[in-house]
């Protein structure tokens, strides 16, 4: 069933672009400082770029279909990839208290895959409906 939405921008409409514009931000880091970040996080530079390329195409595709998708399906899918943010990070730097050296190897690489996921995801979900497409009655 589609919901029937207005046009205006509400607050979550502003938290789900403010979302994908920090994830295109995040890729022109990731991207640009490929090798120092990399040697920072103990990451390839190569693995930074693909994080980074994954995290322009997600945050991307999350601008795009901010009108055209329900915030609830945005408000889930932000509060996984969040959480598996988290908790990736969180990994990370136990791998690194106990001495290991690729915790920012596994961070970078759920950046890899973790916005490609919540891009197919928004864009297979269904649309809201419009009150201008609403058929008359």
């Amino acid at each position: 069933m589609n919901r029937v939405v207005t046009s205006r921008v509400t607050r979550e409409t502003v938290g789900a672009l403010a979302d994908g514009a920090f994830k295109v931000v995040l890729a022109v880091v990731c991207i640009g400082g490929a090798a120092p970040l990399g040697r920072l996080l103990g990451a390839p530079a190569w693995l930074m770029v693909v994080s980074g390329l994954a995290l322009l195409i997600g945050g991307g595709i999350e601008i795009g279909y901010t009108r055209s998708r329900s915030m609830r399906t945005y408000t889930r899918l932000m509060v996984g990839y969040d959480t598996g943010w988290v908790l990736t990070a969180l990994t990370g730097v136990m791998m690194a208290w106990q001495g290991g050296s690729a915790g920012g190897g596994v961070w970078m690489g759920y950046q890899a895959v973790a916005p490609l996921v919540f891009a197919v995801l928004l864009a297979a979900a269904a649309p809201v409906q419009t009150a201008s497409e609403t058929p008359a009655r």
